[in-house]
């Protein structure tokens, strides 16, 4: 009753008893105790792509690895469910425990091959220390769950407990309460940047950004408020008012004689909804928008959490006329043998790769490969982060088809938007089809 059947490990019942045994001793001897709390990467996608067999056989690998590690009598590991692991160390300062854990994340670096399958096994871990992180289990399991998710959300690989950590999740569940009223008092708003075509000059493209005018902390990027949503559950409503308000202007656009498509983000969580094709197809219907006027772009990591289902809504916005980008590419795990299997159109490069291309000879290879290899399965590629001249030459010299950046504008209120495109020289230098350089 104590035992994980698939591993052998101690289950979350013989670990929470001996946590609390090591504890004891620790506080009767003036010694310390480390807790390290390890959860994998996109253990769902060996799921659903391989099958559970598959994930079984890694979590058994997986436990191999640990064991190589952790080898003291005094030490446990156990499976507390899933793929999550736990760690106790007695005797161990911060320095030992941080120690452990990059010694654990080296021995995953090197591939596993479960029924000869090569997987790349990826991992995040939290650590809390007693007496410095707390006296007592459930402080200290709590605190190394919020250090592993600041380790996954940071990538950091792994990460030792601090107060900032605790704020952050204070901070959080303020935010989330705030976050449930924020749609119906309208605090969100929608700013457009501009996406310039580097070969076609007939139409205008912008990517619309949803901002939270936050009452009290002022104008939230979606980075500070996105993630939250998305545990919450609240981020489909977000969705819903950003896809209504988007669809909306675009189609104004359309009626008052500009030729604009939108791009709109869909995050993970919405990629998930059976519900998203339908609602996309009532707003569009009831905006008169043509589906091949809005581009919805999703990140390679918002596939890998769902494979089958996430293609399936896919086909479906796609059967609608909806154009699909694949945003933030290069950061995730997928290949771009992998996205044949998507219906998507166009490949938007992470803009840290753009960014690097001046200086880093590797970024500029990884952009050059990525542009001649997606053009040859027939997709288009957009740079995003593009921020100087020198870039933009070099994007449009490897043949890039679209560019999107602070060198061309900062993200507009749709009115300043609208009089942009009318009137920047980076449109009126396309209109009048000559190279592309900026005109001051």
């Amino acid at each position: 009753a104590h035992r994980d059947a698939l591993t052998q490990l101690p289950n979350r019942i013989l670990c929470n008893d001996r946590l609390d045994q090591a504890i004891a001793s620790a506080e009767r001897n003036h010694t310390q105790v480390a807790v390290l709390l390890m959860d994998l990467d996109h253990f769902k996608y060996v799921n659903d792509t391989l099958g559970h067999p598959i994930g079984d056989l890694m979590l058994q690998a997986i436990t191999s690895r640990l064991e190589g590690v952790v080898k003291r009598h005094s030490d446990t590991i156990a499976r507390l469910g899933g793929d999550e692991f736990a760690i106790i160390l007695p005797g161990d300062d911060a320095i030992a425990a941080q120690n452990v854990a990059k010694t654990i994340l080296q021995s995953l670096e090197l591939p596993m091959l479960p029924e000869g399958h090569n997987l790349d096994v990826r991992a995040s871990i939290g650590i809390a220390v007693y007496p410095e992180h707390g006296n007592e289990r459930t402080t200290l399991l709590r605190h190394a769950d919020v250090a592993m998710y600041a380790a996954k959300r940071n990538k950091l690989g792994y990460a030792l407990w601090n107060e900032d950590y605790d704020e952050y999740s204070r901070r959080r569940l303020v935010l989330m309460n705030d976050l449930r009223r924020a749609v119906d008092r309208d605090e969100f708003t929608l700013l457009y940047q501009p996406k310039v075509l580097l070969k076609r000059v007939n139409e205008y493209h912008v990517e619309a950004l949803v901002r939270w005018r936050h009452p009290s902390r002022g104008l939230l990027m979606p980075s500070d408020f996105i993630t939250f949503a998305e545990q919450s559950g609240y981020v489909r409503a977000i969705t819903q008012w950003v896809l209504a308000h988007a669809i909306a202007q675009c189609a104004k656009w359309r009626n008052d004689g500009l030729p604009m498509h939108v791009s709109i983000n869909i995050s993970a969580h919405d990629l998930m909804d059976v519900e998203l094709p339908d609602r996309f197809a009532a707003l569009l219907e009831r905006r008169r928008c043509s589906a091949d006027w809005i581009t919805l772009e999703i990140t390679e990591s918002a596939i890998l959490d769902d494979p089958n289902h996430g293609i399936r809504n896919l086909e479906r916005l796609s059967a609608l006329g909806s154009k699909l980008a694949i945003d933030d590419y290069g950061t995730g795990y997928s290949s771009l043998a992998y996205l044949r299997r998507l219906p998507v159109q166009e490949l938007k490069l992470d803009k840290s790769f753009i960014v690097g291309m001046k200086g880093d000879t590797s970024d500029s290879l990884i952009v050059r490969s990525t542009i001649d290899l997606a053009h040859s399965l027939g997709l288009s590629v957009a740079a995003e982060g593009v921020e100087d001249q020198a870039t933009l030459e070099g994007l449009r010299a490897l043949g890039c088809d679209a560019v999107q950046g602070f060198l061309l504008s900062p993200p507009l209120e749709a009115t300043a938007l609208a009089e942009w495109m009318q009137g920047s020289a980076w449109t009126r230098t396309l209109r009048d089809a000559v190279g592309l350089r900026r005109v001051v």
